[in-house]
């Protein structure tokens, strides 16, 4: 049997397991994937067990990190994971250190307000959560990511729509301007975003970066089928690339409201993205660096898998896709996450570092950690603590 009889074989289990979205994408499940002794069911985290583990989590990053650190894409998603922790656990140790960081750098963007660079805008996140968290409403605040969305959107060259060109900027720039769409009742800020991430999904590259196919996401253009492919040949979709457009809606249409425009397109794109991921997981409930080839530096990893975790306790939250079908997905990520990759004193390991691909910062161990993954595991954890 070929590689595309076993995609489509794996598409009608994957299709019989679960009547969530209406279409299913035809994944290439890997063997590890299937029903097993290691695919008991595990009961869903307590939230006392919950709270425990991520404030270990947060807390180790801070007090190895006295220095708070740059406003940078990376350090900026641990800030959006701390302040959503804060939000549900209310700890002023940690409202504090997210204070000390902005401060440091006045609340500016890497790049300045005239920047279009999805990164720089990923700081703004956390400068609109403690805008938010700390009552005052001081404008400072949330002066220099404001300005920046104000101009892409209304002075500069407001027209052309092709700056996300790569998956991960879904995340680190949507929902600045969703929140700044509904904190100022501007619709505009709404109708550039839908078009910034219109092109990056359907124009991008030629055919877009979401693979119509599967629901899940090539990183960029350049891994587009004729390109750049896995040693076994098969396509490369990137775990973490795929993490960042999960969070990246799940924050969007956190910010939106229910019947808001376009947000029918932001969940039903999202669950199609979960339905894929959950016929893809691993026995132990991490997801491969490759999701579309269980050979390709196979191992847990920690980054993708605690994004993925994130999205789908956000969807059973909200009621998105079933929950016989989704909370086994959640509880294996969490289980896998906390007894495999959390440390005894808080350091998160396995984790692949700064990169664009599987090969990326490779080998992945247990003791290989990164800012921004602590953040996608604080995301999760304050997801559960919330549902």
């Amino acid at each position: 049997m070929n590689r595309r009889q076993l995609f489509l074989r794996a598409a009608a289990v994957s299709a019989a397991a679960t009547a969530a979205p209406a279409v299913l994408p035809p994944l290439l499940a890997p063997a590890h994937a299937a029903s097993g002794s290691l695919r008991r069911p595990l009961r869903p985290p307590a939230r006392d067990e919950v709270a425990e583990a991520v404030t270990r989590a947060a807390d180790h990053w801070i007090s190895a990190h006295s220095d708070p650190g740059d406003n940078q894409w990376a350090r900026a998603t641990f800030f959006s994971g701390l302040m959503a922790l804060h939000r549900v656990t209310g700890r002023a140790r940690h409202l504090a250190y997210a204070r000390s960081w902005a401060e440091k750098h006045d609340y500016a963007l890497h790049g300045g307000v005239t920047t279009r660079h999805a990164d720089d805008h990923n700081a703004g996140q956390a400068y609109l959560d403690l805008y938010e968290a700390e009552g005052s409403r001081d404008e400072a605040k949330i002066a220099a990511i404001e300005d920046s969305v104000h101009r892409m959107t209304f002075t500069d060259r407001p027209g052309k729509d092709d700056d996300w060109w790569w998956d991960d900027a879904l995340h680190m720039a949507m929902p600045p301007f969703a929140r700044l769409a509904v904190l100022r009742g501007e619709p505009a800020y709404a109708d550039k975003l839908h078009r910034l991430y219109a092109h990056t999904k359907s124009v991008q590259g030629g055919p877009g970066l979401l693979d119509p196919a599967t629901g899940l996401w090539y990183r960029d253009e350049r891994f587009l089928p004729g390109g750049i492919a896995s040693p076994g040949g098969d396509p490369v979709l990137w775990s973490r690339g795929n993490g960042w457009v999960a969070a990246g809606h799940v924050k969007t249409l956190t910010a939106l409201a229910g019947g808001a425009a376009h947000t029918r397109e932001y969940r039903r794109t999202l669950v199609r993205l979960l339905a894929a991921l959950r016929a893809v997981q691993r026995e132990d409930g991490f997801w491969n660096v490759n999701l579309a080839d269980p050979g390709h530096l196979p191992g847990p990893e920690t980054s993708g898998t605690a994004f993925f975790a994130y999205a789908t306790a956000y969807a059973l939250r909200a009621g998105l896709v079933p929950r016989k079908s989704y909370e086994p997905v959640l509880a294996r990520a969490w289980h896998g996450l906390v007894t495999t990759a959390l440390h005894a004193d808080g350091f998160l390991g396995h984790v692949q570092g700064v990169g664009d691909r599987p090969e990326s910062s490779q080998p992945v161990t247990y003791e290989t950690t990164a800012d921004f993954a602590v953040g996608a595991f604080l995301l999760a954890g304050a997801q559960l603590l919330t549902r």
